[in-house]
């Protein structure tokens, strides 16, 4: 489109509050903040005393939508609103940048996504952590067929550390109700989407979900989900918001080598020989194979992790580059984490 893109967003909680700074202070090229909407009239008050005179203020989404004022909007409302506003936003010819997860309902984020197809909207996720650098080069390497056939991917995942006092922040908050889950569904869904993203869809999966476990909340603080993939591979996720200091290592073994992500660096190992040739042709029942390893630090972006998003999607938007994440892929992650809530209630493995 010719001109810059003029760009809403609807909910100012504090993620909110976070892309509508960046964005106000023209952090992202091609772009203007023009509007902003939220239905607590005392956070409409306190920003029309900061902004009032720069952007436009809304306390209905739906008169902010309509106001042909806009050609985007970034929705940070409460996950159960997402495909609601969305689908809205969508239905007025809006290009629409969704914060995680895409929903709690699949069927209504699958039909939030058939309407963007039918109308050509531009249509993101905010998996912000797909622009990391070492989780591109794994999924590079992983795409380049290096490790091989993939055996198994274990991901313990417990820095989501989080206090009774952010539980209590808001009363949406750790509820079935509000975000339709808990760790799973909030936090850890990032790694979730990076996992599938690296490694692809599990085939089925066992989920062990512990609601309130040690936080005052009634959804889930810890989970650990077993999955197994088409091929036979297996794999294994582990989360947690009430271990300090946390873990965060993510390990994918192939046939051919090794990935191993922990504290901002990605260790690849590359076996001389695919194990199945060598165990057939090796007479040393001791013997191991040969392999090369290296290990690559994180490197750092100009820009934040969100910003990088949602440049990418003004970017997709104005010029026609493809979406870091592309809003179909929402329903991935989260068909893993109702599969895991499904799999725990009915204590039974469940098909993805």
């Amino acid at each position: 489109m010719n001109g810059l893109v003029r760009i809403g967003v609807v909910g100012i909680g504090s993620m909110g509050i976070k892309h509508m700074k960046y964005l106000f202070e023209n952090k992202i090229t091609g772009c203007r903040l023009t509007a902003v909407c939220d239905h607590n009239l005392q956070v409409m008050q306190e920003l029309s005393g900061q902004y009032g005179t720069e952007i436009k203020l809304y306390t209905n989404y739906k008169e902010m939508l309509e106001s042909g004022e806009l050609d985007a909007v970034l929705v940070a409302t409460p996950h159960v609103s997402h495909p609601e506003i969305a689908t809205y936003a969508m239905n007025c010819n809006l290009h629409v940048l969704l914060e995680k997860p895409a929903g709690i309902d699949v069927a209504e984020v699958a039909a939030m996504n058939a309407e963007a197809q039918a109308r050509g909207i531009v249509f993101s996720m905010m998996f912000n952590q797909r622009t990391i650098p070492i989780y591109q080069q794994a999924r590079e390497l992983i795409m380049q067929g290096k490790l091989g056939e993939l055996r198994r991917t274990n991901w313990v995942v417990t820095d989501w550390f989080r206090t009774q006092r952010y539980y209590d922040s808001n009363s949406w908050r750790a509820t079935w109700r509000g975000e339709g889950g808990g760790i799973l569904i909030n936090q850890a869904t990032h790694q979730l989407d990076l996992w599938q993203w690296m490694c692809g869809m599990p085939s089925r999966i066992r989920a062990f979900i512990y609601c309130g476990k040690h936080r005052m909340i009634e959804v889930e603080d810890e989970a650990t989900i077993y999955a197994e993939y088409a091929n036979g591979a297996s794999g294994l996720f582990i989360s947690s918001v009430s271990e300090y200091p946390g873990t965060n290592r993510l390990e994918i073994i192939g046939s051919e080598g090794k990935i191993v992500i922990e504290k901002d660096i990605l260790q690849f190992t590359q076996l001389a020989q695919a194990d199945d040739v060598f165990n057939k042709h090796e007479q040393d029942m001791f013997a191991k194979p040969q392999y090369v390893e290296q290990s690559t630090p994180v490197s750092y972006q100009k820009f934040e992790r969100h910003q990088l998003i949602t440049q990418n999607f003004i970017d997709a938007i104005q010029e026609g580059k493809p979406l870091i994440a592309p809003g179909e892929e929402g329903l991935c992650s989260l068909r893993i984490v109702k599969a895991a809530y499904q799999s725990a209630s009915e204590d039974s493995w469940c098909n993805l």
